[in-house]
């Protein structure tokens, strides 16, 4: 608790000013966790402040709440960089990181228990560093992965992280499932009952960020999260199936290879109609830079698509833009690519309407915001190309496989 004190008064976090008239002051509290290293054991305890913001009316009090957050893909591009160029990584730790944000608003909060007004006053004429670091040795876990070096690289996986899950879920000495989807679920009598929402948010929230490291499970997540709004024992069991399916690949995981050139490569697909309840299509896309997968998604479209090629041309679009945007990225960190993105795609006529015009009389129905990908294959910005089939790669982003083709992913 003095460590947290020290860093709120170092960091200037509030000034003493003296008690307003007709103002929501609000109160605050301590929270107090145990942080885990990898292997289970305790690292250190944690206390921290924080303000009882519930209090606070939205609209009075404050406009609107945001919370900056890393896109997964950045992590795993700089990890990518890294491993390519044979970079040293070294992990950090900023120091109550959260104090170096600013409120626009006005906030008055009561002084928190077990201050001193003599330490504030001491403290608050000394200047430290603009950032209070910790180092933390090699890159070794953070956010709950853990990451191991290897001769050509370096794994992520997110075991300790899974083992929890299945525990607290209590699946630990489930079954195994080979794939995390099933082709054909069956139809049960008591497949509408509603089961507990608060238990089956909590549970898929957690797939939702074991996705970080398990793009195998990433469209079954996706499926379970559109059932959040009374959620049923059918949605129950297809969590359960995840979660058996998880049991016996505990230790995957994704690799970051080391390699002599960087490219930029995209693999999309769409399952069309795919919804039995609203016929929206699902679009999947992975994109690797050089062997590695740094990016990936699966997620159903905003609009019903009239035709095939209208579903996978969307799915062509948004891959585009995250190529688009992870190209962004790349420039901003020095990197140049040594070719234009290669897109690929399954559906011959989606890819003729990337490069010919004559197809546009007959493709009035798609939206125009779509076709900045024929703008960006003119400029020479991007190249589509096609894969059979068989080698579509974000084919397992968008639908159930069977157990002979998911194993291939």
């Amino acid at each position: 608790m003095q460590e947290e004190l020290t860093a709120l008064y170092s960091n200037n976090t509030w000034h003493l000013v003296p008690r307003p008239s007709n103002t929501n002051i609000i109160g605050s509290k301590w929270v107090y966790h145990i942080k885990y290293k990898e292997d289970g054991s305790i690292d250190r305890y944690k206390a921290r402040l924080v303000a009882r913001g519930f209090t606070q009316v939205s609209g009075l009090d404050y406009d609107e709440t945001f919370s900056p957050v890393i896109k997964p893909a950045t992590i795993r591009i700089i990890l990518s960089l890294a491993v390519v160029s044979c970079w040293t990584i070294k992990q950090l730790d900023v120091k109550n990181a959260f104090l170096h944000g600013f409120l626009k608003e006005t906030v008055y909060m009561e002084q928190p228990p077990g201050s001193n007004d003599t330490l504030i006053q001491q403290i608050i004429h000394k200047l430290g560093c603009e950032f209070s670091l910790k180092d933390l040795g090699a890159l070794h876990y953070f956010l709950g992965i853990e990451v191991k070096p290897f001769a050509s690289g370096l794994f992520l996986s997110q075991t300790k992280y899974t083992k929890d899950l299945l525990s607290r879920a209590h699946m630990l000495e489930s079954s195994h499932q080979s794939t995390p989807i099933a082709l054909k679920p069956p139809n049960l009598l008591d497949d509408h009952n509603l089961v507990n929402e608060t238990e089956f948010r909590s549970i898929v929230g957690a797939l939702q960020y074991l996705t970080f490291t398990r793009p195998d499970i990433t469209h079954a997540v996706n499926k379970v999260c559109q059932h959040f709004h009374q959620p049923t024992l059918a949605n129950l069991r297809a969590i359960k199936r995840i979660l058996r399916y998880l049991k016996g690949t505990i230790t995957y995981g994704i690799r970051f290879l080391s390699q002599i050139s960087l490219t930029l490569n995209g693999f999309c697909d769409a399952n069309w109609a795919g919804c039995p309840l609203t016929r929206r299509s699902t679009t999947g896309y992975c994109i690797f830079l050089g062997s590695n997968c740094v990016s990936w998604s699966s997620k159903k479209q905003p609009t019903v698509a009239c035709s095939s090629a209208k579903a996978e041309y969307r799915a062509l679009a948004a891959t585009t833009a995250e190529l688009t945007w992870i190209g962004y990225l790349l420039c901003d960190l020095g990197i140049r690519l040594i070719q234009p993105p290669w897109l690929f795609c399954d559906n011959i006529r989606a890819l003729h309407m990337t490069k010919n015009h004559v197809f546009h009389a007959r493709t009035k129905h798609i939206e125009l915001d779509y076709h900045f990908i024929r703008e960006k294959v003119t400029r020479g910005d991007l190249v589509t190309k096609y894969v059979t089939s068989p080698l579509q790669t974000a084919d397992v982003l968008t639908k159930a496989l069977p157990k002979s083709s998911f194993k291939t992913f």
